[in-house]
């Protein structure tokens, strides 16, 4: 993955059903072949500022397995934050530390408030960069979208991070 130069698309929605609907337009495209996309989720945030992850649209991540680097990876690079808040495990936490520093530096992933505000959901894309303008493009009901371009040593940092501390993160979850 080192190799690829990708980039983190974004679409926000005021209606979740909407979000829902590009995302799954969004499967779509990639399986018409139209591009490919390294992961996707829709994050739902309620009016009380608490995010909940979705993976498929419908299905719930956060659990289990189902956590996955995938989804993590996706919402780390969006927002290191709600990582933070959702997973655990000290591998996880130093390399999230290393991240906000990084994101201090280059800029690092979006303004939640902007992109997620209470009352609000994201479709979030982690996709090589040669197929970002298709992927921004596939989200036409969002409200305001964006393509920002991720270090992929990040991106593959996080990943391992986060398959690393799979375990730790079911265990805490579980107790």
């Amino acid at each position: 993955m080192g190799t690829k130069n990708l980039a983190l698309v974004v679409g926000s929605y005021d209606d979740t059903a909407a979000a829902s609907d590009d995302y799954q337009a969004l499967r779509s495209g990639q399986d018409a072949g139209g591009y490919e996309i390294v992961g996707a989720v829709v994050l739902v945030r309620d009016t009380d500022g608490k995010v909940q992850v979705h993976e498929h649209g419908d299905k719930t991540v956060g659990h289990g397995a189902a956590w996955g680097a995938g989804a993590g990876v996706v919402v780390g690079l969006f927002a290191p934050p709600l990582l933070a808040a959702t997973a655990v495990g000290a591998g996880i936490g130093a390399l999230l530390g290393k991240i906000k520093k990084s994101r201090d530096e280059k800029q690092f992933g979006v303004d939640v408030d902007e992109y997620l505000a209470p009352g609000t959901s994201a479709v979030v894309a982690v996709v090589d960069d040669k197929w970002a303008d298709r992927v921004e493009k596939a989200l036409d009901r969002a409200d305001k979208r964006i393509s920002k371009a991720i270090d992929s040593d990040d991106y593959d940092k996080l990943r391992e991070a986060i398959e690393k501390s799979a375990d730790d993160v079911v265990e805490q979850i579980n107790s």
